[in-house]
Formats: structure tokens, sequence, C-alpha cells
């Protein structure tokens, strides 16, 4: 990509996360990768999962190391709940414990319109941003410790806006929402905070991968800032819902949009 997505947080650690242990999806690049770093440099150990991309996970795992924490790469399809059950055994063996869990992989798919949204092009779009989500959380659940644990889901300024050419990729991210307020209160009296973040037009790898050059150029621009925004500043969102600093929120979503007004 040109320019590289900025990734790195802007400012030093304090510590906000020392001694965690975060499982995070699409944690190879983009916004994953920037929340990895961050977490990274408040003292976290990070479990990276990803699809396939090797070398991206292999490049967000030297960013970990050279935070100062250890990070581990575990590829696996989150649609598939055996694999998700795997990924989190192999992180508290890793690890000895998980704290954070951050569902962050999605996919997305361009169409003219809902005539032309196949059965598959739907059932795999729910697969990965829906069901991998319920997936990773049930096998993550029985080892968040109480009053400690929490739960940062991404979703997406699509959840509130729409989008006509990704009606899949909106509804499920519509679907996060009910399933971070859901979970929150199905969570409360464990003490373990369920909370979202909703990013406007980053500049991803999943922008290019998405759209054609006319739509990637234009990227943000209709944004009220007038840019698309970087992963970096989205991943202090995560950071913060992930620290004690949000002891007092949950079933909520942040907003890092470029200025877009949304309902609540």
């Amino acid at each position: 990509m040109s320019p590289r997505p900025a990734f790195l947080p802007r400012h030093p650690g304090v510590g906000r996360l020392a001694g965690r242990v975060a499982l995070i999806t699409g944690g190879d690049s983009g916004i994953g990768r920037a929340v990895a770093v961050a977490f990274a440099r408040e003292g976290a150990d990070i479990a990276i999962v990803y699809l396939e991309e090797h070398a991206d996970a292999e490049e967000t795992a030297k960013l970990v190391s050279t935070e100062g924490q250890r990070a581990e790469m575990i590829a696996g399809d989150i649609g598939d709940e055996g694999f998700c059950q795997q990924a989190v055994r192999r992180t508290v063996k890793v690890f000895g414990r998980l704290d954070v869990l951050v569902n962050n992989a999605a996919e997305q798919h361009e169409v003219d319109s809902i005539t032309d949204l196949s059965a598959d092009q739907l059932q795999r779009t729910f697969r990965t941003n829906v069901f991998g989500y319920f997936y990773m959380t049930k096998a993550a659940l029985p080892h968040l410790p109480t009053n400690i644990g929490t739960i940062v889901n991404t979703t997406s300024v699509t959840a509130y806006h729409g989008y006509p050419t990704m009606l899949d990729y909106s509804a499920t991210r519509g679907a996060i929402v009910a399933f971070t307020r859901s979970l929150a209160t199905a969570l409360a009296d464990r003490g373990i905070r369920v909370n979202a973040v909703a990013p406007g037009p980053i500049w991803t790898p999943l922008i290019p991968a998405s759209f054609d050059a006319e739509k990637v150029a234009r990227h943000g621009t209709s944004s009220p800032m007038g840019r698309p925004g970087q992963p970096a500043e989205v991943a202090s969102c995560y950071t913060f819902l992930a620290s004690d600093e949000a002891s007092y929120m949950s079933g909520q979503v942040l907003h890092p949009n470029g200025g877009q007004i949304v309902g609540s």
C-alpha cells in the first residue's frame, strides 16, 4: 500500500495492560496490527490470530517484540468453531492466561445489488463476521478472569449509516452492535466488560482489496475531516476499552470515524 498505514502508537506506554494477555483476531495487519502494538506498548503479551497472511503476521509479531512483549502467531479460520477452541487453548498454554479478547477479523465484498448477492457470499460473510465472533467468545469466556476480563468487538460505521453495495457486510456489523450490548448485559454479574469500536473509513489493506482504484483514491474524502483515518488513530479506542480506565463502561460503542454523527 502507498502510503503505508500508520500503526505505531503516538505516545509512550504507562503500563495500562501490564501483565495481561490479549488474543486479537485479524491481528496481522490494519487495525488489528495497530491494536496489537498498542497493547504491547501498554505491557500485554499478544496472541495474533490470522487467516493465512504469514508475512504480515510475522511483521506484527516483530513489532510486539520490539515493544518488549511476547507474541504468538496462530493461523486459521475463525469461521471454524474447532479452530477457535484450539486458538484459545494454545494462547492459554503459551502465556498461562487470557485477559482480553479482541474480535476484529472480518471480510467485505461489493455487489451492485441484492439480486447479485449470492447465497455463498452471504453465508461466507456472516460465517466470518458474526459466527467467528460467537465462536471465539464462547471459547475464550471460560478463561477470562472475573472483574478483569474484557472483550472488545469491531463493528463499523456501516452498522449505523449503511452501505448500498455491501449489504451483507453492513448487516453483520449491525449484528455485532446487538451482540455487544446483549453480551455486556449477560456478563455484567461476572464483572466482564464488553464494548465495541465502530471505525469509519480507515486506511487498511482491506480497502484496496475490496474496492476498485477509483474508490480507493476517494476513500475517506466524504468524511467531515476529508480524509481516511489511520489504524493508530483507532487503536487507542481499543486500548482504553481494554484497560481499567474504562472500568465503568460496558455495552458501549466508540466511534472513531472522522466526525460522522451517528445514533447510539
